[in-house]
């Protein structure tokens, strides 16, 4: 990521775009580090401007200069966030829009307010992908409330190395052979883990209860920070796990939700993913398996990848997979419907347990639950045979696990299995689809009674 530069021999702008002269990610690192916090507004009107690192400062006035108006705007902030992007977007296609070239690719509409809005999403999906990227470099934290970037304070002195040493400057911007020789070398940019004194300070001020020897291979040094890093980790969600089966999480879990539902959360899928996670760990004992990805503090970092279940519950004699999407409407089965049947049936041929599905989404699409309805009836041996796969609202999920929270005991798994099992014996009392999802749904909301 440090090394991607425009221009490159492979990133040519055409004679009509803007003057670019920047590495962007390194830029973009340094625009979190110097703002503090930087919310994804403000990267996509200001920090998507960034094409030359020249006029990095620029940016930061306008960023600041933009805080300080909303501070002194009386009415709705959509509004005032909308209006500033216009605004700011004029300025930029100022020449285009005089010259009448308004028309996008994906349209025949040439309407000033059509190209606006075309070049608004643009710029909110680049942010979307920068916000994703520097995410994943375990440099920057995430508010998903606040939908905002701050360096992890851990690793303050890695990204201050970082923006110290390595050249601001495209480089090889014409020689391809030495561009794919820079690319290739895993020694260029030295990080701060590179720097033997560096490492071993590092190494003493995060884990200063280990003892190590400090003349080690550097090779072993960096061995060694990833080991502990790693069982930080591991400690830290075993923490996590404590906490949340004591119930102690109970209100920040349904609280969470409720963000999920009214749309408060920046990468709902993620957090949605991980609170159910959070949520089945408190339902009840069992090994609980989480397959999206965590950060060295044990935060969400990426959801399950597309060829496993999203979580794993093993509750010894059956297995339990929970499956979950904020896909809605059609979109919802087309993305989820033969996967996640797919999903569970694979997991009965490793298993050789009997398994369940529940399928968790915000709202159920009406085609989703016809098509687990047929599959309770049809016996596929591809899927394993019958596959017995619960769709559940959002807010019915929630009620059962305000249930569990409001009894005097600890539900166990002959209670989870006995609510799986009434859907099966729902899909063969009911007369269509949606008499057994309404049943379902009474079953779910009446399941410790």
């Amino acid at each position: 990521m440090l090394k991607f530069q425009v221009p490159s021999p492979y990133h040519k702008p055409t004679p009509k775009a803007a003057s670019f002269w920047v590495k962007p990610y390194l830029e973009l690192l340094r625009l979190v580090r110097t703002m503090g916090t930087l919310k994804f507004d403000e990267l996509q009107i200001f920090g998507m401007q960034l094409t030359d690192w020249r006029n990095y400062e620029d940016i930061v006035q306008k960023i600041e200069a933009f805080r300080i108006a909303k501070v002194g705007h009386q009415g709705s902030y959509k509004a005032f966030k909308a209006e500033y992007l216009r605004n700011e977007l004029t300025r930029i296609f100022e020449e285009r829009i005089m010259n009448g070239e308004t028309q996008t690719r994906e349209s025949s509409d040439a309407s000033l307010d059509k190209f606006l809005r075309t070049q608004s999403s643009n710029m909110r999906d680049y942010a979307d992908a920068c916000f994703r990227y520097l995410r994943a470099t375990g440099l920057v934290n995430v508010s998903h409330v606040g939908k905002s970037l701050s360096i992890v304070p851990e690793r303050m002195e890695d990204v201050d190395y970082i923006l110290q040493t390595i050249d601001r400057n495209p480089c090889f911007i014409d020689n391809e052979r030495d561009y794919i020789e820079y690319l290739g070398n895993a020694t260029v940019p030295q990080l701060l883990t590179d720097d033997r004194q560096k490492l071993v300070a590092k190494l003493q001020a995060e884990f200063p209860q280990v003892v190590f020897n400090q003349e080690a291979e550097i090779s072993e040094l960096k061995d060694l920070l990833a080991d502990l890093t790693e069982q930080r980790k591991t400690d830290t969600l075993n923490r996590q796990v404590a906490e949340i089966k004591d119930y102690k999480l109970y209100d920040d879990i349904q609280n969470t939700f409720k963000q999920i539902e009214n749309k408060e959360l920046y990468d709902a899928p993620l957090v949605l993913e991980w609170n159910i996670w959070r949520a089945m760990t408190m339902l009840d004992g069992g090994e609980i398996k989480a397959n999206l990805n965590f950060d060295d503090f044990g935060k969400p970092l990426s959801t399950a990848q597309g060829n496993m279940a999203d979580i794993v519950c093993d509750y010894g004699d059956y297995i339990l997979i929970v499956e979950v999407t904020m896909a809605s409407g059609q979109k919802q089965y087309d993305m989820e419907g033969e996967p996640v049947s797919r999903h569970l049936g694979k997991m009965k041929k490793a298993s050789g347990k009997p398994c369940y599905c529940l399928f968790i989404a915000p709202t159920i699409n009406e085609a989703c639950i016809a098509h687990f309805y047929i599959l309770h009836h049809t016996n596929i041996s591809y899927y394993g045979g019958r596959s017995t796969i619960i769709p559940l609202s959002l807010n019915v999920f929630m009620k059962m696990l305000e249930d569990s929270h409001k009894v005097d005991y600890t539900p166990n798994s002959h209670q989870v299995l006995r609510f799986l099992e009434r859907s099966n014996e729902l899909a063969q009392t009911c007369k269509d689809e949606n008499q057994w999802f309404e049943e379902i749904n009474k079953s779910a909301v009446n399941w410790l009674r």
